[in-house]
């Protein structure tokens, strides 16, 4: 069992009753507006349909209080919001300590070698 390679695998998110307003699907979404300005090219580099992400955008939106997008510029490109940049980088700091922590006690409690987890997404890129 000590030759036994291991990836430690985590979803994280937080939910009130009236449903779920962040998670890893909903942080990669943002991010993506950010890097697109389009809610569409966003939604389709995820394999999901534009009313999708604009409901996900709206639900969550409204269990917040707060505006997580605005549309600017002639073209109606999709912005994030100041809060929207703080959800992002207050969820992925929570994500990095939370899986940190549990890869820590994961290595301590059981006998074989445990990974992180690596999405290509997360990866750095190469530059030319």
């Amino acid at each position: 069992m000590d030759k036994l390679n291991a990836t430690q695998r985590m979803h994280l998110w937080i939910e009130t009753k009236n449903g779920m307003f962040v998670g890893l699907g909903r942080v990669q979404l943002l991010e993506r507006i950010d890097r697109f300005g389009s809610l569409n090219k966003a939604a389709a580099s995820m394999g999901m349909s534009y009313r999708a992400a604009w409901g996900r955008m709206k639900k969550t939106e409204a269990l917040l209080g707060r505006a997580l997008v605005e549309k600017r510029g002639p073209k109606k490109e999709y912005r994030l919001t100041q809060f929207g940049r703080d959800l992002i980088r207050i969820f992925r700091e929570w994500q990095e300590d939370v899986e940190q922590y549990a890869l820590t006690r994961a290595r301590e409690m059981f006998p074989w070698k445990i990974y992180p987890f690596e999405s290509e997404e997360d990866k750095p890129k190469d530059t030319p």
